[in-house]
Order: C-alpha cells, then sequence, then structure tokens
C-alpha cells in the first residue's frame, strides 16, 4: 500500500521500519524539525527521519500544520506536498502535532494512530509512563481510526501486552513499540476486513504529559506509589531527591518489608550500612538500590555509601 507516515520518536521509527520491512510504499515522512541535543547541543535529527533517510524516503518537517496557524505558510507547503504523495492511507505513531481536518480528510483511508495503551484508558502524551505510574497489570497497543479528538476515534485492532513488576517506561516501550509495529502492518495487510468498534464510554483516563517537575521524590507518599514512580520515570525525568546539596537521581527501587526500626519521619534514612540504604516514606520503606549523583554516572547503593558515613537519621529532601 502508498502510504505517508507521521512520527518523530523511537517508538515510531520501530513503526516505521515494521512498515518498510513488510513492503510498503512510503511515499513521504513528516517529523518533528531537528532538535539541540547532546553536550554540543547541537541540532540532531529525530529517530524516525534519521530512518527514512537511510532508505531514501523523502522528509518534510513542517513547524505547523494549521493552515490558520502561526506558520501558515509551513502548512501550506505540507499540505501541497501531501496532496503530491497521492497516498492511501497515513500512519501516525507520537508524531507530535495535532493533525488539523485537512489532514485527517486527505487520504481516502484516513489516518491511522498506533496508541501505546488499550483505549480508552491512558488517551493523551504518555500513555506508557501513567500505565506503570497507576500500577497497571496489563497495557497494548490500540489501532485507531483517528477523528478531530484527543485519541478518541473508533479503535480497530487492540494487542494487551503485561507490566512485569520490575518494567521501566524504557523495557515496556521496547515491547509496546515492537508491538505496535506488527499490529499495524498486520492491519494493513488486510485493510478491508478491519472493523471500527466505538471506544466504550466508560473507563476513560488521560495520560498527561510529563513535567520535569514530577521527578522529585515526596518521601509522604507510600513507598509502594514511589517505587512505581522511580519506573515509570526511567530515562525520564528520572526519580530525584536532595542530598548534602546535591541532586541525587535513584533510578532503582525494592519495597522493605521490614523497616529494622520503628517510627521515623517519611524521607528518614533509617539504615545506611554494608549495601543497604533504606528509607522511611509515608507507608512502608525503599531499600535504595541504584543512584546516580551529578555529573555521574548509575551506580549501586553499595559504592554510593562508599566514603558516606553517617547518613543514617538523617532525613532526604525531595
Amino acid at each position: 500500500m502508498r502510504i505517508t507516515f507521521a512520527g518523530t520518536p523511537e517508538f515510531a521509527a520501530t513503526a516505521l521500519a515494521a512498515l518498510i520491512d513488510a513492503g510498503h510504499d512510503v511515499a513521504l515522512v513528516l517529523t518533528q524539525p531537528d532538535r539541540p541535543a547532546g553536550r554540543g547541543m547541537k541540532l540532531q535529527p529525530s529517530a524516525v527521519k534519521a530512518l527514512a533517510l537511510q532508505h531514501g524516503i523523502a522528509v518534510a518537517q513542517p513547524r505547523s500544520l494549521r493552515l490558520d496557524g502561526k506558520s501558515p505558510e509551513d502548512a501550506a507547503a505540507a499540505r501541497a506536498t501531501l496532496q503530491a504523495a497521492g497516498a492511501e492511507v497515513m500512519v501516525v505513531a507520537a508524531y507530535g502535532l495535532i493533525l488539523p481536518q485537512w489532514v485527517l480528510d486527505l487520504p481516502p483511508r484516513g489516518c491511522l494512530n498506533i496508541h501505546g495503551s488499550v483505549l480508552p484508558r491512558w488517551r493523551g502524551a504518555a500513555p506508557i509512563h501513567r500505565a506503570i505510574e497507576a500500577g497497571d497489570a496489563v497495557t497494548g497497543i490500540t489501532l485507531m481510526q483517528m477523528d478531530a479528538g484527543l485519541d478518541t476515534g473508533d479503535m480497530l485492532l487492540v494487542a494487551e501486552e503485561p507490566i512485569h513488576a520490575d518494567d521501566t517506561t524504557a523495557t515496556l516501550h521496547d515491547r509496546l513499540a515492537a508491538l505496535g509495529g506488527r499490529l499495524v502492518v498486520q492491519g494493513l495487510a488486510a485493510p478491508d476486513t478491519l472493523i471500527r468498534t466505538p471506544q466504550p464510554a466508560e473507563g476513560v483516563t488521560y495520560a498527561h504529559k510529563i513535567d520535569k517537575a514530577e521527578a522529585a521524590i515526596d518521601w509522604t507518599q507510600p513507598a509502594a506509589v514511589i517505587e512505581r514512580r522511580v519506573r515509570a520515570f526511567d530515562p525520564f525525568p528520572g526519580a530525584s531527591f536532595v542530598l548534602d546539596g546535591e541532586l541525587v537521581k535513584l533510578w532503582r527501587a525494592e519495597l522493605r518489608a521490614e523497616t529494622g526500626r520503628a517510627g521515623g519521619a517519611p524521607g528518614e534514612v533509617l539504615a545506611a550500612a554494608e549495601g543497604r540504604l533504606t528509607v522511611k516514606c509515608g507507608h512502608g520503606a525503599l531499600d535504595l538500590l541504584q543512584l546516580q549523583r551529578p555529573g555521574g554516572r548509575r551506580i549501586d547503593v553499595a559504592a554510593f555509601l562508599h566514603g558516606r558515613p553517617g547518613l543514617a537519621g538523617r532525613v532526604l529532601g525531595g
């Protein structure tokens, strides 16, 4: 099938690779403009752009698709390019721009979105993070016929994926990305057999965009909640606390059944010896297992505690 593709990060690149491998004719790729990244803050192409260029696929990077927006010239150029591509369908995955109605109406088969949850749960920008944070046991991929709403379109195909007890956003992301690629290839193999199913009215939740401010650990929360947030915010933005004026990132933690000491205020270090760093939470306690000091790398707790006597009884900041 002749398609256009709109996407930006690695999640989308995985789907694009699956479509290319399946033999689809990708006439055009839309992706976000290059962004500064790395120590030198040099402009870097998105994962989708890099893959498209490897395969000789034309790339467009409009700043906007709104003909009445701040960059109407970008939108007008994108419309002309999309019309010239003559695609039957557009596939969308984590693109980062809202598609206006003219884009949704352009391909004869419309626009199909690969969404990282089982809709209507976790509509929005960060479904993988929020599913882990909420303690969901299962998530998945929904292939959806897009409409003008925020992830409100009819469902075409759904596949579930279990969330493991040690999953981070990074590990779950990779499995869901691969699943999304398989699902869209399956859907486009027999598009006339796809049945549009309206989303249920019950069970709607929104996965709001992750804010850097969410990284700060609130030790008054239950240990189980903090542990899930640590995994949900790996790799971005991480979970962090303040110790001796330093912002320390916590990358792995484990629930502690026995605190070894009664009482204690939230954030208080209950034990800091023999490779163990236990912190009191609002309910229960956490063993901190993998940490990172500013400018350093991720290290295990034994290395972190080396040369840091007297931590027991200290209260960690958020």
